[in-house]
């Protein structure tokens, strides 16, 4: 690889480990009909692995310093668009695409992580899945189960979108230059028939988590409470449970019956 100066604003680790590269290629299945996107290609590592399905593949890079070393693996079949994700309109962008499926595959900056897949969540896009690799613990906290530390608001609205499970973890050492924590390769399969007004499921449960150590009596005092103590009684819980108790499906209910 050519000398590249590693940006820190950009959390620019490169993955370089072989094994690691080849087990996310075999944790997903496009077909040469499929259409790949690649968040922050990097040193194009990855991409050269994901060419191996013989698939459309467009990345999104906002580092322009590489394109010295990018242009190098794109072709017919790969794209790399150099300008920031957060700002680019993806609908606009797979427009003069014609697939059947398409993927999100991508070592996603730490930093940015949350409002990376907030953003495929939100958009109008059907994916087929999201493989992401993230710092473990926001993996561990993305992925979270109810009663624990890790479960919080965005464990329980990334959840209502995804079912959401762990492939496998990855040691600092597979980067360079090496970050500070070790990853995990996370899956995110879309949900189908999501009925719930999300609006108004978003706002409950930013309400529910809003003073973590609360219970949700006091969270939600601007509700009636009424409608809400019903479902929660009717599975097993109360108003004096905290957020961080309360399952999914109990969320879901509750905004459907209130």
């Amino acid at each position: 690889m050519e000398k590249h100066v590693f940006k820190k604003k950009f959390g620019q680790n490169f993955l370089n480990d072989s094994n690691i590269l080849e087990k996310i290629y075999c944790s997903v299945n496009p077909t040469e009909k499929d259409l790949i996107i690649e968040i922050g290609p990097g040193s194009g590592n990855l991409t050269k692995y994901l060419q191996k399905y013989n698939c459309q593949i467009l990345c999104y890079e906002i580092d322009e310093s590489l394109k010295n070393i990018l242009e190098n693996i794109t072709n017919e079949k790969t794209t790399i668009l150099y300008k920031d994700f957060m700002k680019s309109d993806i609908e606009n962008d797979i427009k003069g695409y014609k697939f059947q499926k398409i993927f999100v595959i991508a070592n996603i900056p730490y930093y940015i992580t949350t409002p990376i897949i907030e953003k495929l969540a939100l958009s109008k896009i059907q994916f087929e899945s999201l493989t992401l690799m993230m710092q473990q613990e926001v993996g561990e906290r993305l992925s979270a189960l109810p009663n624990s530390k890790n479960y919080g608001y965005i464990t329980v609205l990334l959840n209502y979108f995804y079912d959401i499970k762990i492939l496998f973890k990855v040691s600092r050492k597979c980067f360079f230059p090496e970050p500070n924590v070790d990853s995990v390769v996370v899956k995110f399969t879309p949900k189908k028939n999501l009925q719930t007004n999300f609006e108004k499921f978003n706002q409950f449960i930013k309400d529910s988590f809003q003073y973590k150590r609360k219970n949700l009596k006091n969270n939600l005092k601007k509700y009636n409470t009424e409608n809400i103590e019903k479902v929660l009684l009717k599975n097993g819980f109360s108003l004096n449970d905290r957020a961080e108790n309360i399952p999914l499906e109990v969320f879901i209910e509750i905004v459907d019956n209130l």
